[in-house]
């Protein structure tokens, strides 16, 4: 019996089921769907694009709608803890309060801090930056969620809800071609990345922390020809039973997980992939954020089947000493903003040297932005509900903003797209699935309540939908 079969009897003989789910919070429905396997780095692989059960009999409803298709990979950029956005993508200069070191300039049409991200100032022609965004929710942990799935954690199927990725790699592992070996789904220093959903764990994230070694355990203590013979020993022993076993899908599944991790071992892909070299590390800032900027280059120029690259950095939670007026040394703009600038621009340069650029779509935002005005008393800033999106490539028109905010950048004066109203993260949720040709209006009557799992909220009426605005 599958894990859904087993979940949705659980659920059907249970009377107290509810009760059961809210006195246990560390065993919630996304967890009891999460599929450990054969490990290569340490947790699971999942990486093979025939784990999940046959799509056949699912049934699968959408609206007539034209997605934009301009893009192949996506790569998303959390940063977590929530920047400021009127001391960095949507500039307001307080007297007295904003630092000299930020330089503010005009460029591209746009007062920018030139001087916290010099590096940046230079990519403004290939970057929109989205001014009009509103978040939900002020916690940072229940706002990095509703960012990642694309809906409130807190409904009805939020905690069953795959991340964007998954879905991405769900839609589009039709596409992937015999021979690719990489996830489809990478997750790079995101220990707190959202996870697959009630989907299977074929379309988890790939979690890794980049460095310069690459990936671990992609090699055998005794050698590439013992560890042959004994894979090949392994299977003369198993086949068989695999083939009887009354377990049938289960087995199939985990069987597909050890080819998936044989794929990725003593593969020169792999290493040129994930392994850093010590020049092109210090290119990028010599940073965990900078290495996990060049690990999303390289898997994505090997062209081995990875689309969507999250990457998580922060802390931009900044209630003290936002400006490192009390310490240049300690946790403030200009220490987190320095590896942001450089790994970002640099990031951008080899994307566009490699071609890449164009079929790439760039995401970057927060959970949502900070106080406006003076600082506190603490000289930090408070968490506030406007705040930014930096879109770029994929056929994104750059150098310009989207939107406008009112003097102190408390509240939006223009959205400056044609829902006139606050993009919020199932918007950017729409974005993302249109710039890759899936509908976003998708709903999947296949999650374990019978509801039916709508790609994005309301996806019926209508209520999100993608900024089409950034491709004109």
């Amino acid at each position: 019996m599958s894990l859904q079969a087993k979940f949705d009897r659980f659920l059907n003989q249970n009377p107290h089921r509810h009760e059961w789910m809210a006195s246990r919070p560390h065993v919630t429905r996304r967890r009891f769907f999460e599929v450990s396997g054969a490990a290569v780095t340490g947790s699971y692989l999942a990486l093979h694009p025939n784990l999940l059960h046959a799509q056949s009999g699912v049934k699968i409803t959408s609206q007539p709608v034209t997605p934009i298709n301009k893009a192949k990979n996506v790569v998303f950029v959390l940063l977590t803890g929530a920047p400021s956005h009127t001391d960095t993508f949507d500039l307001k200069t307080v007297n007295g309060v904003t630092p000299k070191e930020f330089n503010p300039a005009t460029v591209s049409g746009m007062n920018f801090p030139t001087g916290l991200f010099p590096n940046l100032t230079k990519k403004l022609p290939d970057l929109a930056i989205v001014r009009s965004v509103r978040s939900w929710a002020l916690v940072h942990t229940l706002a990095q969620t509703w960012n990642q799935i694309g809906r409130n954690p807190a409904a009805a199927l939020g905690d069953i809800a795959p991340n964007i990725g998954s879905v991405v790699s769900l839609e589009l592992e039709s596409q992937r071609q015999p021979g690719q070996v990489f996830p489809t789904f990478v997750a790079l220093n995101a220990n707190n990345c959202s996870g697959p959903g009630y989907f299977p764990g074929s379309y988890a994230p790939f979690k890794v922390t980049p460095s310069a070694g690459g990936l671990l355990n992609t090699t055998n203590s005794e050698g590439q020809a013992r560890a042959d013979q004994m894979y090949t020993r392994l299977r003369a022993i198993d086949d068989p039973l695999r083939v009887n076993s009354p377990l049938g899908k289960d087995v199939a599944d985990y069987d597909a997980f050890y080819k998936s991790a044989r794929g990725l071992m003593y593969n020169a892909k792999v290493d040129a992939a994930f392994k850093l070299s010590p020049a092109d590390t210090a290119r990028y800032g010599g940073s965990s954020l900078g290495n996990a900027f060049l690990t999303a280059k390289q898997v994505l120029s090997q062209g081995q089947g990875t689309r969507f690259v999250q990457i998580n950095y922060g802390n931009w939670d900044m209630h003290i000493d936002i400006y490192g007026i009390d310490d240049p040394t300690g946790n403030n703009l200009f220490t987190v903003g320095k590896p942001f600038d450089v790994g970002l621009a640099t990031f951008i340069d080899d994307m566009k040297a490699s071609g890449l650029w164009n079929d790439t779509l760039l995401v970057v935002g927060g959970e949502f932005g900070r106080t406006v005005g003076p600082i506190t008393a603490a000289k930090g800033r408070d968490h506030f509900v406007q705040q930014f999106a930096v879109f770029g490539g994929g056929g994104v028109r750059g150098g310009r903003p989207l939107g406008a905010t009112n003097a102190d950048g408390s509240d939006t004066v223009d959205y400056g797209w044609s829902r006139q109203r606050y993009i919020r993260p199932e918007d950017i949720e729409a974005t993302i699935y249109s710039a890759l040709g899936i509908n976003w209006t998708t709903v999947r009557y296949d999650d374990p309540f019978g509801r039916g799992f709508e790609y994005v909220p309301f996806s019926d009426q209508d209520l999100y939908g993608p900024v089409n605005e950034l491709w004109k």
